[in-house]
């Protein structure tokens, strides 16, 4: 598992001409089935990390050490360079910089810090965020958390949706100013938006989810846009599958009659059957 080889893969991907839709993951055997699939890159995100773990909403109530052990078994099960969502940094700056450390040894290659303030505080109401100072504050302490310059340490802000695109420009360009290598921008509506944005910056761009009529790779990746979201559909598709079979089962249905199992060929590859075979035979000397 070399960690760097994966990150320089990604850094090859955002300093190429394309943008790329990565694959949503959350847990060892998703990530063989993005690597399956013939995808460039994984996503593991904060939302889908309490999801998965905990079985809870996205209020940030999932601890670093949760979401970075769990970022740990997907790269250890999967091939392909991982990007996560580090949320705020799951506290202050100094908070930050230690999630750089965490995530850089679990084998992230990509990870984003965002300046919405986290968690939503006492009496707060609606999406709330952090002066740009303390965002720059939080930007060059995960850079300075930072080991392995491969790893790519991604600026992020919502504000187009709470504050406008002139803050958002503000925000990215002081982000970009103060070394990120990348710029997030979540709760885009409109191509003018990106259009202004894409205009005003320099550093390649991380999408989170966009109107259907943006997911477009040619319009994209000629606005500097070199990683897009395509949501989490393939943790609620997971959910819906074991919510089927087990009431399918719970209802009377025989375990033939199931619909939508995998087959024994796909368990086999996902799991690396013929890998644990092969070091069966090499290592207890079976048959």
């Amino acid at each position: 598992m070399n960690w760097t080889e994966r990150r320089e893969r990604l850094r090859a991907i955002v300093a190429g001409p394309r943008c790329i839709y990565p694959a949503s993951v959350y847990d060892g055997i998703s990530a063989r089935i993005a690597t399956e699939l013939g995808f460039e890159a994984m996503m593991f995100a904060g939302s889908v990390g309490s999801f998965s773990v905990l079985a809870a909403p996205d209020l940030c109530v999932l601890t670093l050490t949760e979401f970075a052990d769990q970022a740990y078994r997907i790269n250890r099960a999967g091939s392909l360079p991982l990007c996560v969502d580090a949320d705020h940094g799951y506290g202050n700056a100094l908070s930050v910089k230690r999630t750089v450390e965490e995530l850089e040894t679990a084998g992230v290659s990509a990870l984003t810090i965002e300046d919405t303030l986290l968690p939503a505080p006492f009496g707060g109401s609606g999406a709330e965020l952090i002066a740009i100072d303390e965002g720059v504050g939080k930007m060059r302490a995960a850079l300075a958390g930072r080991q392995d310059n491969s790893l790519i340490v991604v600026g992020r802000t919502g504000a187009i949706g709470i504050t406008g695109v002139d803050d958002t420009i503000a925000r990215l360009r002081a982000y970009e100013a103060a070394g990120v290598d990348m710029l997030f921008m979540s709760g885009l509506k409109t191509r003018a938006q990106l259009d202004a944005v894409s205009a005003a910056v320099k550093r390649p761009i991380f999408l989170g989810g966009v109107p259907d009529d943006m997911m477009d790779l040619d319009y994209l990746s000629a606005r500097n846009v070199r990683v897009c979201l395509q949501g989490h559909q393939s943790f609620w598709g997971g959910v819906q599958g074991v919510y089927d079979t087990l009431k399918a089962l719970r209802d009377g249905a025989k375990p033939a009659a199931l619909q939508n199992i995998a087959p024994a060929e796909l368990q086999k590859t996902v799991l690396r059957q013929a890998d644990y075979g092969r070091w069966s035979k090499e290592f207890l000397g079976g048959a």
